[in-house]
């Protein structure tokens, strides 16, 4: 069994416990020059002074009330101040953690648990198997093609031949059904645009087709392979259009017009190439219209439901369609119409609401199969379109079991299974014969089976229960010793189920406690469980957040002093308020891509779309929720804030990284502790974006960079 390899790296180093064979002189001289070491550094960082960020104060008088904005100059990006601003806090970074230890051998162990083989789910089309795959010694997938599930693979699309200095990724967007035609994205760095193109399978070259960078999406090739059906975000909003292969081809507007910024919109094509549904959806939380459009004609769509703020999602099922949705019933039920009938009194209800919350659903081998939540974990029910039930699949664990994954016409489907203490491992399942097979099998060196997965209940301010996922050794004391990574998302009806992931297995074996809530506003209970944490009520998901670190104080897995917070996006929105609302609760806080200024979110980027799940502060009711639990606006002078890592960059194009440079500054000049006590830190790449798209070889950079600081924050680098 291979040791894990931060004990190999301090046997090797002979530093951590003592070990036999090391003289009691050899051990005081290490821990000597480990202490003069830490010494030197603190007295280093107690000298230091943040970076001067100007105060410029902007007032605002919003609803009556005045808002001031001592920082509203960095909103600029590009403004030469703002960059020179941007350069001092990254070197003041770099200086601050000069002196501390342990970043080379976090970045080794990183690199040993990240730089294995990664390979996706394959997609089947005539006869044959597409899929990504990256090699543990590239930087970025590639695009692999077999005939038949045991041909040889060959690449066809490979962004480490063409990727230079500035990140390059690729992806797959479509695959035309007979197999000998696809369409990639291209993208840079992290950004949400990207640049579409064309292969052709057959002769093994890209065609000179293209779309130009834009946010370009739901690309579907015709069966006939004549053109395709793409959308695109447009600055007036978003379009349908229809493009023929070949040179000069001018794109056809479909649909659209009229339709504003604020709104988005999807499509999906039978495999026929005969029907196009449409989503019209309003906002990331507002519900959605549905559309039916005869895609041969391409004549104007047929609405299937309109003017609901409820969620409906559909596919084709031969000549039929199937939609599930959340209205009239917050957990889901599922109907099936025909193209003939396809408006919503037309529809014939097929599975009902039951006591399970529906989080999706496939139609693989002529069965409906649904993905269903119970207690957040997974349960796979298969029904036919009479609403009989079939068969379930059931998971091999307490962790994160996808939907089959294939084709209606075709009996082979795909599923996978994942938690933390085990990585992902894929099934490939014959629906007739009840069969499943390792397809593959992610090989990471980390030996899962010294740690358990297990689910706790826990209540939160209004008397709620809420679920916690739990990670560590197997055996752990309960002294309130431990070092938690306590991190969560809440929001925009998306539920968080254990997964692999290599930054969390080298906290676990480095003795850390992985903490994961199920938060209101999630999708873990339905749609009203999202609900719950929307709005006004957007409070909820930070009392539920505050009352898990509560209760692993209170049940002495550890202390505020050894607790850390971490989140992204929406969940930097999360421990942003967490912050500001119980500064004393937590050590150390890592703030990813976050949104921070509430009272200005919806101005920037796609903040637009997000208005429908957070409200907006041009509204008057909403202006004072709002004010409420706003990050930026409320940091109060004086107060000891716990260490902040805030991360960003140039390259995010749906989370402006204003909100980041804004709070870096205003939490610098307002913290009581100093630098040496509790950093208040930003790392701002000018390449990285939101949405990854990043080699392995800078994940792993970044990682120890954020690992080092979280680990040194908790004690956990002497």
């Amino acid at each position: 069994m291979l040791e894990p390899g931060w004990r190999a790296h301090a046997r090797r180093c002979n530093v951590g416990r003592p070990f036999p064979g090391v003289s009691v002189m050899l051990r005081r001289s290490m821990l000597l020059a480990t202490a003069i070491l830490a010494l030197t550094a603190a007295s280093a960082t107690a000298q230091a002074r943040y970076p001067e960020s100007r105060v410029q104060p902007v007032t605002d008088t919003l609803h009556g009330v005045a808002i001031t904005d001592d920082y509203r100059w960095l909103e600029d990006q590009q403004a030469p101040e703002t960059r020179a601003w941007i350069t001092a806090q990254n070197r003041f970074r770099e200086q601050t953690m000069a002196g501390v230890p342990g970043r080379d051998a976090l970045a080794a162990r990183l690199r040993e648990l990240m730089m294995v083989d990664v390979q996706g789910t394959p997609t089947v089309r005539g006869g044959r198997y597409f899929y990504s795959k990256r090699a543990a010694d590239q930087d970025y997938s590639v695009l692999f093609m077999r005939q038949g599930a045991a041909g040889p693979e060959v690449p066809i699309i490979d962004p480490n031949v063409t990727a230079g200095e500035v990140p390059i990724s690729t992806g797959l967007m479509d695959i035309a059904d007979d197999g000998t035609l696809l369409a990639y994205f291209v993208r840079r760095g992290g950004e949400d645009e990207a640049v579409v193109r064309f292969y052709d399978v057959l002769r093994r070259r890209s065609l000179p087709d293209m779309l130009p960078k834009a946010r370009n999406g739901s690309v579907q090739i015709a069966p006939d392979k004549r053109g395709f059906f793409f959308t695109r975000q447009t600055p007036q909003g978003p379009r349908l259009y229809w493009r023929p292969f070949g040179a000069g081809a001018a794109e056809q507007l479909l649909y659209g017009e009229g339709l504003g910024s604020e709104i988005g919109l999807g499509a999906n094509l039978s495999r026929d190439g005969r029907w196009l549904l449409i989503y019209v959806s309003r906002g990331t939380s507002g519900g959605n219209d549905l559309y039916l459009m005869d895609a041969v004609a391409k004549t104007a769509p047929v609405p299937m439901v309109t003017g609901t703020d409820r969620n409906f999602s559909a596919d084709f099922a031969g000549d039929r369609i199937v939609i599930q949705t959340d209205q009239d019933a917050p957990r889901g039920h599922v109907f099936v119409a025909t193209p003939a009938a396809p408006r919503r009194e037309q529809w014939r209800e097929i599975v009902p609401e039951g006591p399970l919350p529906m989080d999706g659903f496939s139609l693989v081998g002529g069965k409906l199969w649904i993905h269903y939540l119970d207690s957040v974990l997974a349960v796979v029910k298969g029904f036919d379109l009479a609403g009989r039930h079939y068969r379930d699949i059931a998971s091999p664990g307490v962790g994160s079991l996808s939907g089959l994954g294939g084709d209606w016409d075709r009996d082979e489907g795909f599923f996978s299974f994942a938690s933390y203490n085990a990585p992902v491992t894929y099934y490939r399942y014959s629906v007739a014969r009840n069969v499943r097979a390792v397809f593959w099998r992610q090989n990471v060196p980390f030996d899962g089976s010294g740690y358990e997965v297990k689910q706790v209940w826990y209540t939160s301010k209004d008397g709620t229960r809420v679920p916690m996922f739990l990670a560590h050794r197997k055996g752990l004391a309960l002294d309130g010793t431990h070092p938690v990574f306590l991190t969560a998302y809440g929001g925009f009806n998306i539920s968080s189920t254990p997964g692999f992931s290599a930054p969390y297995a080298l906290f676990l074996e480095r003795g850390g406690v992985l903490a994961v809530p199920n938060l209101r506003g999630g999708g873990e209970f339905g749609e009203a469980w999202h609900q719950a944490g929307m709005f006004g009520r957007k409070q909820n998901v930070f009392d539920d957040f505050i009352a898990a670190a509560e209760w692993l104080v209170a049940n002495h897995y550890t202390t505020p002093d050894r607790l850390a917070i971490a989140g992204g996006s929406n969940g930097g929105l999360l421990v942003g308020a967490a912050l500001t609302q119980r500064p004393d609760l937590f050590r150390v806080v890592d703030c990813q891509v976050p949104l921070l200024d509430m009272l200005r979110y919806e101005r920037f980027l796609l903040g637009r779309f997000w208005v429908s799940e957070y409200g907006a502060a041009t509204d008057s009711a909403q202006f004072r929720y709002l004010r409420a639990y706003s990050p930026y606006q409320n940091v109060h002078p004086g107060t000891r804030y716990p260490a902040v890592l805030f991360e960003t960059g140039d390259g995010d194009t749906r989370v402006a990284p204003l909100h980041a440079r804004k709070m870096t500054a205003l939490v610098q000049a307002a913290t009581s502790a100093s630098v040496a006590e509790r950093p208040i830190l930003l790392k701002y790449d000018t390449e990285a974006g939101h949405s990854g798209g990043l080699p392995v070889a800078k994940l792993v950079e970044d990682g120890a960079t954020r690992w080092q600081f979280v680990m040194w924050q908790l004690g956990m680098l002497r």
